[in-house]
């Protein structure tokens, strides 16, 4: 993964069908990347369910969720319709995995994102990254514990 401290690599990516979302329109927020290995599976679902149910709390954090897999746009749209999320899933289909590759959290020999989050604070700097392993929900305790963090350095 990617060291805390240094600045995050940008990105365009898909976010609807035509509509295509940058990192860098998210300065002066901090960004919680949630990198998953792929929609309709059951511990990414759970996963971004649970981080569905918490939005409200980590916008109090002035915190914006971004999903990221390496499906494509068309199945990022139906899983969201279907989870009722209220954030973005940007799709890393074509390249296939360019962005996960940017942010070293690619799996090669699988083909898909590996399960990862990275804090990105107001200034585009990674301050918090967490590497579980791709059967692992996460939750996010650990977020809300780094945000806790961040917020009290300051």
């Amino acid at each position: 993964m990617l060291k805390n401290g240094r600045q995050a690599p940008n990105f365009t990516l898909n976010a609807t069908p035509d509509q295509q979302l940058s990192l860098s329109e998210f300065i002066g927020k901090k960004v919680i990347l949630v990198f998953y290995p792929a929609d309709w599976s059951a511990v990414c679902g759970s996963e971004l369910a649970i981080i569905n149910t918490s939005v409200a709390l980590l916008e109090k954090y002035n915190a914006v969720v971004l999903g990221i897999s390496v499906d494509s746009k068309w199945s990022h749209k139906a899983f969201s319709e279907k989870q009722q999320l209220r954030f973005p899933l940007l799709s890393d289909f074509e390249p296939k995995g360019a962005v996960s590759q940017l942010y070293d959290v690619y799996n090669q020999q699988q083909g898909y994102s590996k399960r990862a989050i990275y804090i990105i604070d107001e200034n585009g700097v990674i301050q918090w990254s967490y590497l579980p392993p791709d059967e692992i929900n996460p939750g996010v305790d650990g977020v809300l514990e780094a945000l806790d963090k961040l917020a009290t350095e300051s």
